[in-house]
């Protein structure tokens, strides 16, 4: 199975809530979402840092939108092994975000704090995630550093990424 770290601004994404978003990254992000739920398997960290943010940015209810489906998803599979990995990473200087499992790499000094956890996460997981990324360039800006501490990215969004990339395949690697 599948695994997949999922930056908030999929879910976010697939609601049409990200302003610089054309329509086929909307549809790239709910594709993706749809996939995960259909037969993949999210990771998340057991001290809710992730599922926080998802529930900050995303409506418990499952609707009105994908990213919403999604969010309840995740609600309703966190404890079900073999469709939520959920991993233990470890806060840096007892910081919340920054983990001692996010790569000491000066090449990422300046990745954004609140982005680190996904990273983190990843890295901690025994599955080998991809990290699904849709509209936030710091994650592009930093792909090669990433790239090197094995860290797998999938960018959705081609145009707004300025590359070509697609959600057809979330079993490959972007790294």
């Amino acid at each position: 199975m599948n695994a997949f770290v999922v930056d908030t601004n999929v879910p976010v994404t697939a609601n049409g809530r990200a302003e610089q978003a054309g329509p086929p990254c909307v549809l790239a992000c709910i594709e993706a979402l749809s996939k995960i739920v259909q037969g993949g398997m999210t990771v998340l960290d057991d001290g809710r840092r992730i599922l926080r943010e998802y529930m900050d940015n995303l409506n418990m209810s499952g609707q009105p939108g994908v990213g919403d489906m999604f969010m309840k998803w995740v609600w309703q599979n966190q404890a079900v092994t073999g469709r939520c990995e959920q991993v233990t990473i470890t806060p840096r200087d007892r910081a919340d975000d920054d983990f001692d499992e996010f790569p000491d790499d000066p090449a990422l000094a300046r990745f954004h704090r609140k982005d680190r956890k996904f990273v983190a996460v990843a890295l901690a997981s025994r599955n080998n995630p991809l990290i699904l990324n849709a509209v936030d360039s710091d994650w592009q800006a930093f792909r090669q550093a990433l790239t090197k501490h094995r860290v797998r990215i999938r960018f959705l969004c081609s145009a707004e990424m300025g590359q070509g990339c697609s959600v057809e395949n979330l079993s490959s690697d972007e790294g």
